[in-house]
């Protein structure tokens, strides 16, 4: 079961996602990260190889894509909260 991040493994995990460019969301426990490509079919592109992953995982992320932006939002809605899920795929989506 996957459980909400302890104060002792927020910083451990969330301090790199930070430092990369990764938000804390104001007044919510989430992260949020908006992601520029050179086109639509880039961003589209990206969003399908990012999807593969969130569907194994079973984490969906919360996105809007606009032409050549993807503004993403993570949290786990299961626990109220951020979870090791949300960084591991903040992670997956940085690498792609």
């Amino acid at each position: 079961m996957t459980e909400k991040l302890s104060d002792a493994t927020r910083g451990p995990l969330l301090e790199p996602l930070l430092e990369n460019g990764w938000q804390i969301v104001d007044g919510r426990d989430a992260i949020f990260k908006e992601f520029k490509f050179t086109n639509f079919v880039e961003a589209f592109g990206w969003m399908t190889r990012a999807a593969i992953w969130a569907e194994k995982w079973n984490h969906h992320p919360e996105w809007e894509n606009v032409y050549n932006r993807v503004r993403v939002t993570l949290t786990t809605h299961d626990v109220d909260g951020l979870s090791s899920l949300d960084a591991k795929l903040a992670r997956k989506m940085d690498s792609l």
